[in-house]
């Protein structure tokens, strides 16, 4: 048994408390906890006020690419669409590992110790699936792991069919975050139509095919990585892109124990060609189905009902709201107050992380909550822990972080006294704090980050801008030096349609 103090720590309860000590197992479950207590002399220390660690409940890690290059001129969600599809098309296995490593690093130094990927870049550019797999190491040396990869070679550098998938996986362990890997179903442009051939690299073509890969993947991903740091959930892009004889055959022969995520009335459109194509709503679609349950977890709910509301807080599904994804993307403000009141659990992701901040995403919520409402205080401070912490671990299906028995050891330490915090009462620094005072990071028991670096990967900064740089490369003619903009043209407009 080995132990951690916190000088102070965020208790279930919502106080603060003063000396904390916790006893953790050898896999980083917490089994005691004590108060009002000093150090121990092997203890590990963290200064400041300890949280819970933030479980990231919604990622798509490639859209990182994108941060601070889609802002000229105007648009709306669908415009910078275009520009997402073109960063996907210039996916690679090698690419996507060196990317999602430099993403999983900037989360984890930030204060998220685990993340649901909602993973859809499944094939080769044109469609078709990846080949064999070869055994011989790769070109480029890697870090060191943090938790053990599988070291068959055939396992370890896998061409096969599951090579943009294992490469995610591989970097999760690299950067020590806890993965939940949300394979996703992807059949339709929208209601009716055919991909499109951008989107081609995202479909298997049918719900049966989709089933098929799903159950070889999670067949690799158990028998390689241990489900503490990587395990497989599902996800249907959208009602648009999955229609309902697909919905009907998945909800039939999806296993019931695994997490599975959706994308849900993001836009009007969405809703609006939901209704003339089906009748009902995109949640409407979902209970006719018998999809609303509590292992449902629906991202953004943007444009609901009150019908809507009433349904998915009937079946207390997760709520993974994203707040400044959907500023970024003009989406609107959603109604998570009154989800949460009718039986919803609010968790909170990056999604196309023009923000990779835990707190600034709890503050969002709550910031959007004021402005549609008119009044303050529509999350409590304890609330929006709760929403980063064990509503994202909800979604996942994992165990939740914090200092109780049977939580796992996954922590964040910040600083009172910077610029930002100096003053704060303990409780309420999740509406003060920045990623930029957290001190330490803690994953299982151990130390992954300290002041903004990975204690093994460093800057993730340094990471990130290498990584972005061969996107960059990999996407301009050979003839011209890579510029400042997303891998492909210029943004164009598309119709909100």
């Amino acid at each position: 048994m080995k132990a951690l103090w916190c000088e102070q720590a965020w208790l279930e309860s919502g106080e603060i408390a003063a000396g904390v000590r916790a006893e953790f197992d050898e896999r980083g479950v917490v089994r005691n906890v004590i108060t009002g207590t000093e150090p121990g002399p092997d203890d590990l220390r963290l200064d400041g006020v300890v949280f819970p660690a933030a479980a990231n409940a919604h990622s798509h890690a490639f859209h990182r690419v994108l941060r601070g290059r889609t802002h000229t001129g105007t648009g709306t969600f669908w415009t910078w669409r275009e520009a997402m599809y073109r960063a996907a098309g210039v996916l690679t296995p090698e690419l996507y590992e060196e990317l999602a490593t430099a993403v999983y690093t900037e989360m984890v130094t930030a204060g998220w110790t685990s993340v649901a990927e909602f993973h859809y870049v499944h094939h080769r550019q044109d469609g078709t699936g990846y080949g064999k797999p070869r055994t011989e190491p790769p070109t480029s040396s890697r870090p060191q792991k943090r938790f053990e990869l599988p070291t068959e070679p055939a396992r370890l550098h896998d061409d096969g069919p599951h090579a943009m998938e294992l490469a995610l996986a591989r970097a999760a362990v690299t950067a020590g975050i806890r993965l939940t890997l949300l394979d996703t179903c992807y059949l339709s442009s929208g209601f009716g139509a055919p991909v499109l051939p951008e989107q081609a690299r995202f479909t298997d073509g049918s719900a049966e095919a989709w089933l098929t890969r799903w159950h070889s993947l999670r067949t690799a991903i158990t028998g390689s990585f241990d489900a503490s740091q990587v395990s497989v959930g599902a996800a249907l892009h959208s009602v648009r892109a999955v229609d309902e004889p697909a919905l009907a055959h998945i909800a039939q022969h999806l296993p019931a124990d695994v997490p599975l995520h959706i994308h849900l009335s993001e836009q009007p459109a969405e809703n609006r060609d939901c209704v003339e194509r089906t009748g009902t709503t995109p949640a409407g679609l979902l209970a006719k189905h018998h999809l609303l349950s509590e292992r449902l977890t629906v991202v953004h709910a943007t444009h609901l009902t009150a019908q809507d509301v009433e349904l998915l807080g009937q079946a207390r599904v997760t709520v993974a709201m994203c707040p400044t994804t959907e500023a970024d993307l003009a989406d609107g403000i959603g109604p998570a107050h009154a989800l949460q009141d009718a039986g919803a659990v609010v968790a909170l992701g990056t999604d196309q992380h023009a923000v990779v901040d835990p707190w600034l995403e709890m503050r969002a919520l709550e910031h959007g909550e004021r402005l549609a409402s008119g009044r303050r205080g529509r999350f409590s401070p304890a609330e929006l822990v709760r929403a980063a912490a064990s509503g994202g671990a909800r979604s996942q299906g994992r165990p939740a972080a914090g200092l109780a028995p049977g939580r796992v050891c996954d922590l964040v330490a910040l600083d009172p006294r910077t610029a930002r915090t100096a003053g704060s009462s303990p409780a309420q620094l999740v509406l003060t704090a920045t990623a930029q005072d957290v001190t330490a990071v803690v994953v299982g028991g151990e130390v992954v980050a300290r002041n903004g670096h990975h204690t093994r990967l460093g800057d993730p900064g340094t990471l990130l801008a290498a990584a972005i740089a061969r996107m960059d490369a990999a996407a301009a003619p050979s003839n011209a030096p890579p510029s400042n903009a997303p891998p492909g043209n210029a943004t164009r407009e598309k119709a909100d349609s």
